[in-house]
């Protein structure tokens, strides 16, 4: 068994962790396999570091640029590392250009194709990762659905069943593994803020940033909760959405507070201590669930629906008085929600699953 692992962005790479030791406590032979989507040493360098995995045995080095020239440029690469490798599987996560480019390159020279994270759906078009998670789970021959909601949503497609496995989101693999590690003292400290007394904020979803009206609601919205609630929100924001921010000049006062780059354990950190997440990231949404802090969804859908059904999370939009109302009811909520994304074992069933096809 060979297996080929992709990553593309800072979510893959942590979800692929767990895959990766697996195949490593297993002895399985794979290889790991960046399609430098996400090329800045800040946005992918220190996670391999600090996640203590090895480095990629191929780089892409796709870096920025329109979604189809992502798309044909990680096809055109990869074909002939594929070629070169033979491996049994391609192994991609989530809904990104680069899982979707991965996915057909192997389909196309036929090599079988696993979905990480399959079955998520917000049933939203509009959306480039709704379009690539939905093709990518129509061609990949294992589908490894995080909950038992996302495996009727395959069945319901029309996927057979014997290609569908639940296994739970890798992601509280890493988040379990972790933890320890993140929650230091010295952590809050260094920004001024003591656990409980802040909230969380990421703001970088295309559907956000590319529109105006939703960026200047955004954080327009996330002005007034700050104040509303009287609490800082520490504010991680994408390049892109820097960038936007600073070419319509939306500028916002000092409760809200732009953190520098920080890799995952550090960010872990600031997450297990917060009082409120506020973002447009569908792996926070899940984060934050498992960590037990609420969630205030800057966005109109979800593939994450099980973190609202058991009470941890609210989809705000981009309304101002929406986003202030939401995290007012939110920080007053009971954190006493049940985990439904799994065990902390999701790695090491997707190889034994793989191991055993």
């Amino acid at each position: 068994m060979k297996i080929a692992v992709i990553v593309g962005t800072r979510p893959e790479i942590i979800k692929m962790a767990p895959v990766v030791r697996a195949c490593r406590a297993r002895a399985v032979t794979y290889r790991l396999i960046h399609t430098g989507q996400h090329y800045s040493f800040e946005l992918h360098g220190v996670f391999f570091r600090e996640l203590e995995l090895p480095a990629p045995h191929y780089n892409l080095r796709v870096g920025s640029g329109s979604q189809a020239y992502q798309i044909a440029t990680i096809m055109t690469r990869l074909e002939p590392i594929l070629e070169h490798e033979r491996p049994h599987v391609v192994l991609v996560e989530g809904d990104t250009n680069s899982v979707l480019a991965a996915g057909l390159t192997a389909q196309k020279m036929g090599i079988a194709v696993g979905h990480v994270e399959a079955g998520l759906r917000s049933y939203d078009r509009r959306m480039p990762e709704e379009v690539n998670r939905v093709l990518t789970d129509h061609l990949a021959d294992h589908l490894f659905a995080p909950t038992e909601r996302a495996r009727e949503i395959l069945l319901e497609e029309g996927i057979a069943a014997e290609r569908i496995h639940v296994t739970g989101n890798t992601v509280v693999d890493e988040l379990l593994r972790q933890r320890a590690r993140a929650e230091r003292p010295e952590l809050f400290d260094s920004f001024g803020v003591k656990p409980g007394t802040f909230a969380l904020a990421t703001v970088h979803r295309m559907e956000n940033v590319e529109h105006e009206q939703r960026l200047r609601g955004v954080f327009k919205g996330l002005t007034d909760t700050a104040r509303t609630l009287d609490m800082p929100i520490l504010i991680a924001l994408h390049p892109r959405t820097s960038a936007r921010l600073s070419s319509l000049r939306i500028h916002f006062d000092g409760g809200l507070r732009v953190l520098p780059p920080l890799g995952y354990i550090q960010f872990l950190g600031l997450h297990a201590g917060a009082a409120l997440m506020l973002t447009d990231s569908g792996g926070l949404q899940e984060e934050a669930c498992c960590l037990r802090v609420p969630c205030v969804t800057l966005r109109d859908n979800t593939e994450r629906p099980e973190s609202i059904d058991v009470g941890a999370n609210v989809l705000a939009g981009t309304d101002p008085a929406r986003i202030v109302a939401c995290a007012r009811a939110m920080r007053q909520r009971a954190r006493n929600w049940a985990n439904p994304f799994g065990d902390g074992r999701s790695g090491e069933r997707i190889v034994d699953l793989l191991i055993n096809t």
